[in-house]
C-alpha cells in the first residue's frame, strides 16, 4: 500500500506493541503503588494444655487483628512515582512510534530506490545491447577490428550482471520492508512513489528541540527518577502497627479487650542504598536530559541543512542527467558515423547510469532528511503524500 496507508496498517507491528506493552506495565505498576499494607488476623490459644495446673484453667484464646500504618508519606510518594513512572512509559512509547515511523519511512524508500536501480539496470542493459548490435554491424562491414564486438559484449555482461545484483538488491530490501511493517504477505512493489515526494520545492520548516520526542522522553525519565528518589526518602520513615483483639479467660469464664502498638526501630536498615541509588540514576537521568537537548539541537540543525543540500543536489543532478543523456546521444551518433571510437560511446553509457543514480541517491536524501525532521517532531513522516 502506499506509505501513508502501509503506516497506518503498521501500528500493530512487534516493535511497537512491545513499547505499548510497557505501557502497561507501567500502569499496572502505578495501581499498586497505590495499595495499602493488608492487615493481618491472628487467632492465639494459651494454657490449653500441659502439667499442672495449667491444665486445669480451661485455656485462653485471643483473637487479634493487627493493622500496619504507613507514615512519613510513603503512599503519597509511591503513587507520585508510580504516575511519573506512566508518564515517562507514554513518553518513551511516544519517541518508539515517531522512530518506527522514521525507520518505516527509511525502508519504505530504499525500497522504491532498489526497485528504480533495477529498472535502470535493465534500461542500461537493453543500451548495452543495442549498443552491442551496432558493434557487430560495424564489425561485419569490416569498419572496425573483431575487438570492438568483444568489448562492446563485455559490457553487456557486465550491465547483465548489474541486473542480476540490483534485482537482489531489490529484495532484500522489500523483504526488510515486510518484516519491518509486520505485514502478513511479502510486499513486492511500490503503488504509490514516495520518491516524487522528494521533488517538492517546499524547504521544511525548523522544527522546535525541546519539543522532540527524544527529548520529551529524557524529561519524562528524568521526572520519573525524582520521584523514585522522593519514595525511597520517604521508605526510611518507620511504620505503626496498631493491634486490636479479644481475649477470651477459660477458667474464669470472662471475655477482655486487647491492644497493643508497635514501632521498628532503625538502628540496622534507615534505607540508605535505595536512596544512594535512586540519588545516582537520577544524576544519569539528567546527563541524559541534557544529551538529549543538545542531540536535539544539533540534529534539528542538520536536518534543515540536509534537507535544503539535498534539495540543492536534485536540481544538479537533474541538469547533470540532461548533459549526460545528450552526450550519450551524440555519443552513439558518432559511434555509427565512425567518428568516435567505442571507448567513448560505453564511457558516455557508464556517465549517463552514474548521472541517473546520482539524481536517485539525492531524492532519497532528500526523504531521509524530512523524514529526520517529521521525527523531530512528532509527526508521522510525508503526512501529506497522496
Amino acid at each position: 500500500p502506499p506509505f501513508s496507508e502501509l503506516l497506518g496498517q503498521a501500528r500493530s507491528a512487534p516493535r511497537l506493541a512491545e513499547s505499548r506493552s510497557e505501557v502497561d506495565q507501567a500502569q499496572g505498576l502505578a495501581q499498586q503503588a497505590a495499595a495499602r499494607p493488608n492487615p493481618s488476623v491472628s487467632v492465639l490459644v494459651e494454657n490449653f494444655g500441659g502439667p499442672r495446673p495449667y491444665d486445669q484453667l480451661g485455656g485462653q484464646t485471643t483473637f487479634q487483628i493487627d493493622q500496619p500504618f504507613e507514615l512519613g508519606g510513603k503512599r503519597a510518594a509511591r503513587i507520585a512515582a508510580g504516575r511519573a513512572g506512566v508518564d515517562a512509559a507514554r513518553a518513551r512509547f511516544t519517541l518508539s512510534v515517531a522512530d518506527f515511523a522514521f525507520d518505516l519511512a527509511s525502508a519504505y524508500a530504499e525500497a522504491e530506490a532498489a526497485e528504480r536501480r533495477l529498472d535502470l539496470a535493465q534500461v542500461m542493459l537493453g543500451l548495452a545491447e543495442d549498443d552491442a548490435r551496432v558493434a557487430g554491424a560495424l564489425v561485419k562491414a569490416g569498419k572496425e577490428a573483431d575487438l570492438r564486438a568483444v568489448q562492446a559484449m563485455t559490457a553487456v555482461q557486465a550491465a547483465r550482471a548489474g541486473m542480476e545484483a540490483a534485482r537482489s538488491a531489490k529484495e532484500a530490501a522489500f523483504g526488510r520492508l515486510t518484516a519491518l511493517a509486520g505485514a502478513s504477505a511479502p510486499l513486492t512493489a511500490i503503488p504509490v512513489s514516495l520518491l516524487a515526494h522528494a521533488d517538492r520545492p517546499e524547504t521544511p520548516p525548523v522544527p522546535e528541540p525541546m519539543a522532540s520526542p527524544a527529548y520529551r522522553a529524557a524529561e519524562a525519565a528524568r521526572a520519573a527518577a525524582a520521584r523514585t528518589v522522593q519514595a525511597e526518602r520517604a521508605r526510611a520513615a518507620p511504620d505503626v502497627t496498631v493491634s486490636v483483639g479479644v481475649r477470651r479467660l477459660g477458667g474464669e469464664g470472662a471475655t477482655a479487650v486487647v491492644g497493643g502498638l508497635s514501632v521498628p526501630f532503625p538502628i540496622f536498615d534507615r534505607n540508605r542504598g535505595d536512596i544512594a541509588a535512586a540519588r545516582a540514576a537520577l544524576a544519569g537521568a539528567e546527563a541524559r536530559l541534557n544529551a538529549a537537548r543538545l542531540d536535539a539541537e544539533t540534529e534539528s540543525r542538520s536536518s534543515v541543512a540536509r534537507a535544503r543540500a539535498a534539495l540543492a543536489r536534485i536540481a544538479a543532478a537533474r541538469e547533470g542527467e540532461g548533459v549526460a543523456e545528450e552526450a550519450y546521444r551524440l555519443s552513439r551518433i558518432g559511434y555509427e558515423g565512425g567518428k568516435l571510437p567505442l571507448i567513448e560511446l560505453l564511457n558516455a553509457r557508464r556517465a549517463l547510469a552514474e548521472a541517473r543514480a546520482q539524481t536517485l541517491d539525492a531524492r532519497l536524501e532528500r526523504l531521509g532528511a524530512e523524514a529526520a525532521l517529521a521525527r523531530l517532531q512528532g509527526a508521522a513522516p510525508f503526512g501529506d503524500q497522496p
